[in-house]
């Protein structure tokens, strides 16, 4: 089976941790590797770093190729611009379609945190046999929940289908996107839903099957890229079509048209968790609302419920008193905001781009 692993996005939501520059994927945000090297490690033993391809923007070209040196270098998938992932993901079908149209593909993030990774490569095994098989098309990859997460989206369980070894297989019923948390509550208490981790195994061919359907224009010029994949054109058609296709996210473009008949759902405890915001980074690493999590020179009197991370070794930063804080100490910026406030960074920091604060973006 192939691996892709989606390395590209900007990272605003973990600022100042995560930077334009140097997005949350490329910083060692939990222990000493980055989160792209963690989700590389996770897969590499069981299939290989020839199977392991990481699609990305040619902003942070170099940074993957430093971080990994293993990865072969064709193996990196480069989006010239930003358009979301619906053209992302139509670009790395295309690269992959070429090694096995119809052979299982894993599309996975590098943002992710995964503490049970025997666990989640057992799902992937088992996800890969599915579609190997022609039991299904896609296999939507969930995280059983551990309690009603409102930041998460969650996957709605259809009836037993089955078992591959030890773990049982589902129907699917649907992609819910953060709901209120009062219908969180709801799903967790009946069992009839799992999170979301936007994993999945499927294989080109269906993929690119729902471009043709339900986004032709973009499958053509997806069309038009593919042609010249391997000739000397390649990059300047690349960069002359790829800026001019719309910018759409995946779920919108095409996995809201998956035939359910021919979806399943896998899941586990695989102690998954997605820290998309600095106070989700918090519930990750320690879900206790008495404790609190440190990194670097640190001292948390009489404080509960808070992040407090330094990245200056030379500086100590003391919090007294503190409640549901984030204190993030960088060489270059420091952020203090309540988690009920986090919300507001992502829109403080896109009103730094265009003024002479953008560098700190």
């Amino acid at each position: 089976m192939q691996i892709v692993i989606f390395a590209g996005g900007a990272g605003r939501r973990l600022w100042p941790i995560s930077r334009e520059s140097s997005p949350k994927q490329f910083e060692p945000i939990v222990g000493d590797e980055s989160t792209l090297q963690l989700a590389v490690d996770r897969v590499a033993p069981a299939y290989g770093f020839d199977s392991i391809f990481i699609a990305t923007n040619e902003r942070y070209l170099p940074i993957v190729r430093q971080q990994l040196p293993r990865v072969p270098a064709d193996n990196v998938l480069v989006e010239p611009t930003r358009r979301d992932l619906g053209p992302a993901v139509g670009l790395a079908m295309a690269h992959l379609a070429r090694h096995g149209e119809h052979e299982p593909v894993a599309i996975l993030w590098s943002d992710n945190y995964i503490e049970n990774v025997p666990a989640f490569v057992a799902l992937l095994r088992a996800a890969e046999a599915l579609i190997a098989d022609g039991t299904a098309d896609i296999l939507f990859i969930g995280e059983t929940p551990r309690f009603a997460n409102e930041n998460l989206g969650w996957i709605g369980l259809g009836e037993f289908a089955g078992r591959v070894g030890d773990l049982p297989y589902y129907g699917f019923k649907s992609l819910t996107y953060r709901p209120p948390l009062e219908r969180c509550r709801e799903m967790f208490a009946a069992g009839s839903h799992v999170w979301n981790t936007g994993f999945f195994v499927t294989t080109p061919a269906y993929i690119r099957g729902l471009y043709e359907r339900f986004s032709p224009e973009m499958w053509r010029q997806l069309g038009e890229i593919e042609a010249t994949i391997g000739t000397p054109d390649y990059e300047v058609t690349l960069q002359r079509v790829y800026p001019a296709m719309q910018a759409i996210h995946f779920d919108d473009a095409v996995l809201t048209h998956v035939d359910r008949e021919r979806a399943l759902v896998l899941h586990s405890e695989m102690g998954w968790s997605d820290p998309g915001t600095l106070y989700a980074l918090k519930e990750a690493l320690n879900p206790d609302p008495a404790a609190n999590v440190t990194k670097g020179l640190v001292i948390d009197t009489a404080s509960k419920d808070c992040l407090i991370y330094n990245y200056e070794p030379r500086k100590l930063v003391v919090a007294v008193g503190l409640e549901g804080m984030i204190v993030v100490n960088t060489d270059d910026a420091i952020l203090v905001v309540h988690r009920d406030n986090i919300p507001l960074v992502k829109d403080m920091i896109n009103g730094l781009q265009g003024t002479e604060l953008e560098a700190f973006s």
